[in-house]
């Protein structure tokens, strides 16, 4: 598991590689990531945006922007989490995704938290750091 915090909110990502998924023959992989957010501040805050980079092990990228995170934009009182799952695609064995999430507090500032940056290993391919 790797962790960033920004602004006291933790941003929490395990993966896994889905080989039930994924067709190693055709050039085609995929993994599963679990994100927990944490509010350890004394603010209430929302998720409205989120923005990845995603990278496969030729150095190939592309950049994902939207709006929440699987279809909600979450507010966390201080002390509230909020876990969610999603995945990605690779043509690629190996690959890593970074990215943030763009927050507002009740105040109506607007902030950006990190999101770390995190490896997508398969055990088709060596693993490396990223």
């Amino acid at each position: 598991m790797v962790k960033a915090v920004t602004r006291n909110i933790s941003v929490s990502v395990e993966t896994s590689f889905l080989e039930n998924d994924s067709d190693p023959e055709q050039q085609y992989f995929v993994w599963a990531y679990r994100i927990t957010i944490e509010n350890t501040g004394k603010e209430t805050v929302q998720l409205l945006n989120r923005y990845w980079q995603i990278t496969d092990a030729q150095g190939r990228g592309q950049e994902v922007r939207g709006a929440g995170v699987v279809g909600e934009q979450p507010v966390l009182a201080p002390g509230e989490s909020y876990t969610y799952s999603s995945g990605t695609p690779l043509n690629t064995a190996s690959g890593f995704m970074r990215g943030s999430y763009h927050m507002k507090n009740k105040a109506g500032e607007d902030f950006d938290i990190e999101v770390p940056a995190f490896s997508l290993d398969s055990p088709h391919d060596a693993p490396q750091l990223h």
